[in-house]
């Protein structure tokens, strides 16, 4: 820089052309006092000379001296800009080993763009190169990492399987017990019903890990099945963290063809590749719904038989299978949300699915003959093998329990006498560690007695019977819904439905490629489950003309007739059938015999209602009840009709040709009255 410039740029600043020089070593004192000031660990060794000085006032120690020298600056374009509109506001000279620069100046404001800009690409290429090399010896699978719980490293930095065997069996037991059930919560509540403790992995205060015994949970269930590391395979790059606006992050987990690396056969596992990728393929299978599988779906608890197998005959894709409660029992329906091209219809198709069930289960009895002898021999050997397993954990935990207080007991041996704290400690360790074994052992028992329990002779021969005869192990009413879809699952491929008008059409694909066609009958809808019969109907008919609806309904409960719900008859169900079947109600079968109402009674005998009520009660007019209210219809008066008779009492007016008209129920049958 020449003379002139220097000048123009310490004049900025009221320093006289002579003193620059001074003014430099000032500013290097200055910028010496705030490093000093600033964190020893994260500033040492820059004071040690000049050049570290400037190197370090390059770019963050002016800023430090405006913000208090204790913020931290990336090392990128923004915070380097950041930091010279805070210098040229404040009018702050910045120097390095190359000289001195004045951020309000444009040449210098663009040379230490430039330099910031080199710098963070100097940092990217340092981040890159790094990157490079831990992609490569991942590639090669020699990139260490954190083991899940049942490995270790050697001495050679190699992995291997834990050495405790009650930690491989444990993990041994869990992948055996999710391939038997199918399902990660299935296999968390097995291990939690037979109160099996779960190895689990952590760091303690030395960043060592160590194993502790815990619940087996969910995560951790589904974190084992999905790690490719207990199939023996080296992975890296599995997720992928991206970071938010409120400085957060956020983690994807990958597909297995976006990992970084992945070495399969890179150690010893619990299981084989082909295992591993069945047991995600089963995961995928546990989802709701159909169509995000792309496939079957897993047996589960519901009455839909066809659950998860079902396609839809208009459109070819998966079904759905909902379920609902009728008549206090659960039931399952087959539908196809899928729209039509216009997008005007929801549903494809849908159907009841109790009578397509019973279809197929009765097809299934009838075409499979099973190998019984080999049937029960390899569920009475699977439930041995299953029992032997469980009990020789809970063997190894009551082991490993005595060996703890075997250890706290040779510690607390070898404590001097005297020391008197240290020895207290030792022996509340001593009798914890006696309480466990105690409880590991009762524990221990008191499943040993359940399990030869519910594996004696008795029940193993029940076994035995169930096996050799299919149809009565398929109807048992306590075979699980999920062991006959299990069981349906070994034979068939997939179930085809077509709704027809008064059909159904099922096309059942087996496994072996034969296909078996089934014609169910329609299932009634709801208005005709609740149709009356014709022959009620005709009943009603008849015993109308004799008769009201409330003494109908007595005859028809008395003769055993019930309605289409299975109920007794009422009064309102008479009057709603004959409502609903257009039959004539007895009121106008008695107005179109000519039968009048009390009013037009009253009006043709010119007295008042109420007399009216009392002359038929008397027996001095014929009347007919026609509801069950007492309302009555009264026959035409005729000649004879009843007139007002002064001083003569009622009980002298009847005759004895006048006869009661008080309807009474009628006691004849209804055969007689048909």
């Amino acid at each position: 820089m020449n003379s002139a410039y220097m000048s123009q740029k310490a004049g900025c600043f009221a320093v006289p052309k002579k003193h620059i020089k001074i003014a430099v070593f000032c500013a290097i004192r200055l910028i010496s006092t705030v490093i000093r000031r600033t964190d020893p660990h994260q500033y040492h060794g820059i004071l040690r000379s000049k050049q570290a000085i400037c190197e370090s006032a390059k770019q963050f120690c002016v800023a430090k001296s405006i913000c208090g020298g204790r913020e931290a600056f990336g090392r990128n374009s923004t915070d380097w800009h950041r930091l010279l509109e805070m210098c040229a506001f404040t009018r702050t000279l910045i120097l390095d080993e190359d000289g001195i620069y004045d951020p309000t100046d444009f040449n210098d404001r663009l040379l230490l763009g430039l330099k910031g800009t080199m710098s963070e690409a100097e940092l990217h290429l340092i981040q890159a190169r790094l990157r490079g090399g831990i992609i490569n010896k991942a590639r090669r699978g020699a990139f260490p990492s954190r083991l899940p719980v049942g490995f270790v490293y050697d001495a050679d930095r190699n992995v291997r399987l834990d050495p405790d065997q009650q930690v491989r069996d444990t993990l041994a037991l869990f992948f055996e017990t999710f391939r038997r059930l199918g399902t990660a919560y299935g296999t968390v509540r097995h291990f939690r019903d037979a109160q099996i403790p779960f190895p689990r992995s952590e760091k303690n205060w030395a960043d060592q890990c160590t194993v502790t015994w815990v619940r087996l949970n969910l995560g951790m269930a589904l974190s084992i099945l999905h790690n490719p590391r207990y199939a023996g395979a080296y992975c890296f790059g599995r997720r992928r963290v991206r970071k938010r606006l409120d400085g957060g992050t956020v983690t994807h987990d990958l597909p297995p063809e976006e990992w970084t690396a992945l070495v399969r056969d890179a150690h010893e596992g619990y299981l084989t590749w082909e295992e591993f990728t069945a047991n995600q393929v089963r995961l995928r299978q546990n989802l709701v719904l159909p169509e995000q599988v792309g496939g079957a779906t897993l047996a589960r608890e519901g009455a839909g038989l066809l659950q998860g197998l079902v396609v839809c005959g208009l459109c070819g894709k998966p079904m759905r299978t909902l379920y609902h409660c009728r008549g206090g029992q659960g039931k399952a329906d087959y539908v196809c949300r899928t729209r039509d091209p216009s997008h005007t219809k929801l549903v494809c198709q849908s159907m009841v699915g109790t009578a397509i069930d019973a279809a197929v289960g009765a097809l299934v009895v009838e075409a499979v003959t099973p190998e019984a002898l080999a049937v029960s021999l390899a569920v009475q050997d699977e439930l041995v093998a299953r029992a032997e397993e469980v009990e020789r954990l809970r063997r190894q935990q009551v082991d490993r329990c005595a060996y703890e207080a075997e250890l706290a007991r040779r510690r607390f041996m070898r404590v001097d006498p005297d020391n008197r704290l240290v020895a207290e400690t030792l022996e509340a360790e001593w009798n914890a560690k006696l309480l466990a074994q105690a409880d590991a052992h009762e524990a221990y028992e008191r499943h040993r007695l359940a399990d030869g329990l519910a594996l004696d002779a008795e029940q193993r021969a029940g076994i035995l019977a169930l096996a050799t005869d299919f149809p009565r192990l398929w109807q048992d009413p306590a075979t699980p819904m999920r062991e006959r879809k299990r069981m349906l699952r070994l034979l068939l491929e997939d179930a085809t439905l077509l709704k027809q008008d008064k059909t159904i059409t099922v096309h059942l694909r087996f496994k072996g490629g034969a296909i078996r066609t089934l014609t169910v009958p329609a299932p009634q809808l709801i208005w005709e489950t609740q149709a009356t019969s014709r022959e009620v109907v005709e009943a009603i008919d008849r015993l109308l003309e004799t008769h009201p609806e409330y003494e109908v309904a007595v005859l028809l409960n008395a003769h055993g007739y019930q309605s289409s719900s299975g109920k007794p008859f009422t009064v309102r169900m008479v009057e709603g059938a004959a409502r609903k079947y257009g039959l004539t109600s007895h009121y106008q079968r008695l107005r179109e015999q000519g039968f009048l109402t009390v009013e037009e009674m009253a009006e043709r005998l010119g007295v008042y209602i109420d007399t009216v009520k009392t002359w038929r009660r008397a027996g001095l007019l014929r009347g007919r009840q026609y509801n069950i209210k007492g309302k009555y219809l009264y026959e035409p008066p005729g000649e004879h009709a009843p007139s007002k008779q002064r001083g003569i009492a009622l009980k002298h007016r009847t005759g004895a040709d006048a006869q009661d008209t008080n309807r009474e129920l009628h006691d004849s049958t209804l055969g007689g009255a048909v």
